[in-house]
């Protein structure tokens, strides 16, 4: 599909309308259905968009997905609403009533930028994308808030907007981009953009090395239920150097103190799996001190304590058993309990979580279960045996 015009004409509407929630099992026969009255490349093209429309509902929600456009890569890098979300309501809080989203893609985070209030210039050099952001914001009832405009962004002015916001693309013919400079545009001319601005967000992947964090920068790490989406480069309004990992839903916010990297000890009574843009932001040490504890290991992000502390920024596990990696071992010890559901998590090792639960697992399950984290303790290669302390998961201030 190189072109949505056809799919925004009344008989383009009306199929997209007729092949909602087609299952793929039944695509064929809808399609051959359809084909008797309208034409194939339309039909093709409507059951194709009902495919990305699915696809998009994990980010979007069924009730705006149901009516945007999609392109399949914008689906795939398209922004998580919610995190799309808490961004736009953090530039409304520093004041910011207008902003320049350059590699807005299909709109997403020009869409939560406009339900905020703010008024948004949405520039994509493709055709089709920049298509798909001007139906998304004609869907949705955001046109007057969101102009978009097809053009190269290293050549529109952004100085008559309060902030910037650039989503360089991080994916090329290859796969994913790991490497800032080699993003399209480079990280190097989007900071230089960032700092022409009164504000400035970049959103770049949560993998980039925290030294290639311009010294201007707020460096953001946010994770939604869990999973870690993305890191965001702020410019203006915040404080230069400062880290944070942000937690949705909430939000909840850990401000990094600059505290040294914690102690190693040995294993106490609970073990604390940091949130993941808690690691990718290096504030481990942060969770430690909250938790009154010290690490399983000097590189191992687990971190261990003899208390039981209320914190959002980690998940809280009793510890039962400490035993050397064995397999023969922790079989006998897992019939011994009765476990039936195994739950394997791990950092520091090489062994495959399925692995070990298909070797672990006796073939008499019992109705209990646990979880066993394979890492290193000191060095040395280790299983934890425990389960979720439910008193402090998920609790805890923001």
């Amino acid at each position: 599909m190189n072109d949505l015009a056809p799919l925004l004409t009344p008989e383009g509407r009306a199929l997209l309308d007729d092949v909602r929630g087609t299952a793929p099992a039944d695509e064929l026969a809808v399609a051959t259905r359809l084909r008797r009255e309208h034409p194939a490349e339309l039909v093709s093209a409507a059951l194709g968009q009902a495919r990305l429309r699915q696809r998009a509902v994990a980010k979007f929600g069924a009730e705006d997905a149901e009516r945007m456009f999609f392109t399949p890569n914008g689906v795939e890098q398209s922004t998580r609403a919610s995190v799309a979300a808490y961004r736009a309501h953090r530039l409304k809080g520093l004041g910011v009533s207008s902003v320049a989203d350059l590699c807005c893609g299909i709109g997403g985070d020009a869409i939560a930028l406009a339900r905020a209030g703010i008024r948004v210039l949405a520039v994509d050099r493709d055709p089709l994308t920049a298509a798909a952001a001007r139906a998304n914001a004609d869907a949705l009832g955001l046109a007057g808030l969101i102009d978009v405009r097809e053009a190269d962004v290293t050549e529109v002015d952004t100085a008559a907007y309060d902030a910037v916001f650039v989503d360089p693309a991080r994916r090329g013919g290859r796969g994913r981009i790991f490497d800032p400079e080699a993003y399209s545009p480079p990280l190097s001319w989007a900071v230089q953009t960032a700092l022409k601005a009164p504000h400035a967000a970049l959103k770049v992947a949560p993998g980039i090395p925290h030294e290639a964090v311009p010294a201007q920068a707020e460096a953001e790490w946010i994770s939604d239920g869990g999973d870690v989406k993305e890191a965001v480069l702020w410019f203006g309004g915040t404080a230069p150097g400062a880290v944070r990992a942000t937690l949705l839903p909430g939000p909840r916010t850990l401000l990094g103190r600059g505290l040294p990297d914690p102690e190693v000890r040995p294993v106490g009574r609970y073990l604390y799996e940091p949130d993941g843009a808690v690691v990718r932001a290096h504030l481990v040490a942060e969770v430690a001190q909250e938790v009154e504890g010290g690490l399983l290991d000097s590189t191992i992000a687990y971190v261990t304590s003899d208390a039981l502390h209320p914190t959002p920024y980690a998940t809280a596990y009793e510890i039962t058993d400490q035993l050397p990696f064995n397999v023969k071992k922790l079989k006998a010890l897992l019939r011994e309990r009765g476990v039936g559901i195994l739950t394997v998590k791990k950092r520091g090792s090489a062994v495959e979580p399925e692995e070990l639960r298909r070797k672990a697992l006796p073939k008499q399950h019992g109705p209990h279960s646990a979880t066993v984290f394979l890492t290193r303790v000191a060095g040395a290669p280790t299983m934890l045996i425990g389960a979720p302390a439910r008193a402090v998961t998920g609790a805890g201030p923001s």
